[in-house]
């Protein structure tokens, strides 16, 4: 339940502009919807597929093999499932590349224009992927003895 205080502060996109436009409500040009199209097909397009590819896998393990290879097909599930929840953090990171932020500095509005890359997304999938490959390797080794 957010509070009287937050319902009334700006929504955070009104404080993104590009060319004095809000994010909202600014039309790109043709050459800016080119730039975010290839920007969402590299990167956001390949988180996707990442998850779908560990959910199609984990569906191969729990179908064609015996009940002792389940724990390896609900790991690449719940990994899918992760992947998943860190494209849509992504898409999040991904839509401010694109403006600028106005901040107030002594009571003077002051453009900021900051160059922010997706390391925090790229940190976080390297993270889950150890654990997620450090628990494969341990389930492996479990069937193995």
């Amino acid at each position: 339940m957010t509070s009287i205080l937050e319902a009334l502060q700006p929504h955070p996109e009104d404080r993104l502009h590009l060319r004095m436009h809000r994010a909202r409500s600014v039309i790109l040009t043709s050459q800016e919807l080119v730039e975010i199209r290839a920007a969402q097909r590299t990167f956001e397009g390949a988180y996707m597929r990442t998850a779908l590819s560990q959910f199609s896998l984990a569906l191969v393990i729990l179908k064609i093999f015996t009940s002792e290879f389940y724990a390896i097909g609900a790991l690449l599930a719940c990994y899918g499932a992760a992947v998943l929840l860190v494209a849509v953090y992504r898409r999040y990171e991904g839509n401010r590349q694109f403006f600028d932020s106005w901040e107030e500095e002594s009571a003077i509005m002051v453009k900021k224009r900051r160059f922010r890359t997706s390391g925090n997304s790229v940190g976080l999938l390297v993270v889950l992927s150890l654990v997620g490959y450090v628990a494969l390797m341990v389930l492996l080794w479990r069937i193995g003895s």
